[in-house]
């Protein structure tokens, strides 16, 4: 057997050699780029809780940080955020707006989950805590809409994801900013809401992708040295 490569096979072949082993090169570095963030927002988010600072200073670099946040709830302003589970449960979100205490405007915070059969106020008045209060939970940044997500409907107060400027208009508040405190606090009168509703279970794939890449290239490889192998 001798191995006699071909002008065109091989000018096809090459480039999607190097295509395959670079993108599983890709994928190994993004593996550890993934796996280095997961353990830095699993550390933020048992850390121990520190002074929420002001909006302005609230960067990526804060997200999942622990804080903790003094002031006052506007039940009247709460937002719905729907299509919410626990445990298997349907239900919503409620994102009450929290005036702060020392003065430097409103937080908004995501209490926690209630059944559809708690939507409204009334049927969880024990949870509607009034006066001043200390929340404790992390933050988390304003994605905005992704891909396949509907449209909120503000005059519903139905909202598939948090939109700051959307919500601070709908509720006649003069500005939100660009995060949201999700709630740790989970011993609240009536059970409801269930704070703590936060999962930092970031998928980490990328082991995987890189080796199907490196194998698709291996396979590639070995079609070529077979098609090319002829007998003497």
């Amino acid at each position: 057997m001798r191995f006699r490569p071909q002008f065109w096979p091989t000018v096809v072949t090459v480039p999607m050699l190097i295509a395959l082993i670079g993108l599983s090169i890709w994928q190994f570095n993004r593996y550890g780029w993934k796996a280095d963030l997961i353990e830095k927002l699993d550390t933020r988010a048992e850390s121990a809780a520190i002074d929420l600072p002001p909006a302005g200073a609230i960067t990526e670099a804060l997200e999942f940080q622990r804080v903790r946040v003094a002031g006052t709830y506007l039940h009247d302003k709460e937002f719905h955020l729907v299509a919410r589970s626990l445990r298997g449960n349907p239900g919503v979100h409620i994102f009450t707006p929290l005036r702060r205490a020392d003065g430097s405007g409103i937080e908004l915070i995501n209490r926690g989950w209630v059944p559809g059969d708690r939507l409204d106020a009334s049927t969880r008045e024990p949870g509607q805590l009034a006066g001043a209060v200390t929340v404790e939970g992390i933050i988390r940044l304003d994605k905005g809409q992704g891909n396949f997500i509907p449209d909120n409907d503000p005059k519903k107060n139905v909202w598939f994801f948090v939109d700051s400027k959307a919500m601070a208009q709908a509720a006649g508040l003069d500005a939100l900013p660009p995060y949201y405190i999700v709630s740790g606090n989970t011993d609240v009168p009536g059970g409801f809401p269930v704070g703590r509703q936060w999962r930092i279970n970031l998928p980490n794939n990328h082991l995987e992708y890189a080796l199907t890449w490196l194998f698709m290239a291996m396979a590639l490889l070995v079609i070529y040295v077979v098609y090319h192998r002829k007998p003497r």
